[in-house]
């Protein structure tokens, strides 16, 4: 007998995703079988899943809360922007094209059997289905058509609960006005809502609470305090970048390149925990800091087009500058083709057909191709021999001299690049940083001490003590009764 019942926001980043993983890691807690699912996400952080797609990368720590393997069917539909006016389409985990918004929005129902299908394949081996829409029901522009809120809560025959975040402020305002625009038969899924990311004493919104159960005749199912240890978890908003660094003030500096289209930024995730480093955000506007030890090329979901952004803030002048003083430099995915002499886009993958000049600090070129790389792989670390895993997911091959130095031997064969003097240090491997030997070693060759950090363990202790969180502060059994028996 499975149950299903979805979560909405008024609006986005309101706590969403952490709110699903936490319910996920309390309801498998009390020994029940859980999925998590989003029918439709927009991300550039993505995860590689056993069946060989991939999905949102919050979708894949709601999965690790529930103690689930990801699945493509957890997030059917996937848009990664590549433009501010265009995204990468990922159905059922596989790449269909690329689309202008504008084009998207016209033709989005006929993803909705895809999505439906997927629903019903989680729901087919879960006890509880935990679904999170996107951004906010209380879009009324986006209604027709809607494939995230509303849309699939009616497909679906759905109830869901409401989230306000009170740390934004106006969050009755919020609450109150999302039930109050919304439709009757929109407004009727509602079936309760909650207050997230609270500070202070709870019974200083008594009234307020009473006023939001008046006025939109549903229940309060609780108040939940701002939960401090979140920042220990992969975030997957872009937005959160202007605030997110290192959690410690001091050490060796580590600098992360802020490009436009950013991708799988949570691959530095481990380095922000370690209590010898101080990570280091490098925003638009800014130079890269000369304290640097090394600095990071991140992944991109437009390679060339950040590559253009990359030499428009002048960074390629200070990397440069940052490697005549000793420093080093490792790129990852798209930030390790960048380093390459040259860039190839013969199908117009990311634009116009055509090649650019890469940074020129790897020997090495870069195809891009139709076929996407998604695996996950598992090796040694070359230059330690000591165990290393991540994922691959990328558009292109690259190959060239510096190839004959590996970052990674993974069985046959071998990942990425190193420069002759081996300041320089290219990978296709997400995901690196989790293997804890690898990291400590890497970081020691930054002359940073080497640390006890567990970066696996951390993340299940923190999604633990997110399931207390839940358990403490919102009415779970109140939440599974409102849940649809399907």
């Amino acid at each position: 007998m499975t149950r299903a019942i979805m979560f909405m926001g008024t609006g986005s980043d309101v706590g969403k995703s952490l709110i699903v993983a936490g319910v996920a890691r309390a309801l498998c807690n009390r020994g029940m079988r859980v999925s998590p699912f989003k029918p439709q996400n927009m991300s550039n952080n993505a995860a590689v899943t056993a069946d060989g797609g991939e999905i949102g990368r919050a979708q894949a720590l709601q999965a690790r809360a529930a103690r689930v393997d990801a699945s493509v069917h957890m997030n059917p539909v996937l848009l990664k922007p590549e433009t501010t006016t265009g995204a990468q389409v990922i159905v059922q985990g596989q790449r269909q094209g690329s689309m202008a918004a504008r084009d998207y929005f016209r033709t989005r129902q006929q993803w909705m059997s895809a999505i439906l299908e997927s629903f019903r394949t989680v729901a087919a081996e879960a006890d509880v289905v935990l679904i999170e829409g996107a951004g906010s029901p209380g879009e009324i522009n986006l209604r027709a058509g809607d494939l995230a809120n509303m849309g699939f809560a009616a497909a679906a025959d759905l109830p869901a609960l409401l989230i306000g975040d009170i740390h934004r402020g106006g969050v009755i305002a919020s609450i109150a006005g999302t039930f109050a625009i919304l439709p009757p038969e929109d407004r009727a899924r509602l079936k309760a809502f909650l207050i997230n990311k609270f500070h202070g004493d709870p019974d200083l919104f008594s009234e307020g609470r009473a006023f939001l159960e008046r006025e939109t005749a549903t229940p309060c199912v609780g108040i939940v305090p701002q939960f401090a240890a979140a920042r220990l978890l992969p975030a997957e908003d872009a937005v959160t970048l202007e605030d997110l660094a290192s959690t410690h003030s001091d050490g060796v500096v580590i600098s992360v390149l802020r490009l436009p289209r950013i991708a799988n930024f949570d691959d530095l995730d481990p380095l922000r925990l370690e209590p010898g480093v101080r990570v280091v955000f490098v925003q638009p506007g800014e130079p890269i800091p000369a304290a640097s030890r090394l600095v990071i090329i991140p992944g991109s979901k437009s390679t060339m087009a950040d590559l253009a952004a990359l030499r428009a803030e002048g960074w390629d002048i200070d990397l440069m500058a940052h490697v005549r003083r000793g420093g080093m430099v490792l790129g990852l995915c798209g930030g390790y083709q960048m380093l390459g002499q040259k860039i190839h886009d013969p199908h117009g993958l990311e634009g116009t057909a055509g090649s650019v000049d890469g940074l020129g600090l790897l020997a090495v070129e870069t195809t891009l191709m139709a076929d996407k790389t998604l695996t996950r792989v598992s090796g040694v670390h070359a230059a330690s021999g000591l165990p290393i895993s991540g994922y691959e997911i990328h558009l292109g091959q690259t190959a060239g001299p510096d190839c004959a130095r590996p970052f990674a031997r993974l069985g046959q064969a071998t990942d990425g690049a190193t420069s002759r003097s081996g300041q320089i240090i290219g990978s296709y491997l997400h995901g690196c940083f989790a293997s804890d030997r690898f990291r400590s070693r890497f970081l020691q060759s930054l002359g940073i001490a080497a640390s006890t950090v567990r970066y696996d363990h951390t993340i299940d202790a923190t999604l633990d003590q997110l399931a207390q969180h839940m358990e403490t502060h919102l009415d779970l059994d109140r939440i599974l009764t409102l849940a649809k028996v399907l």
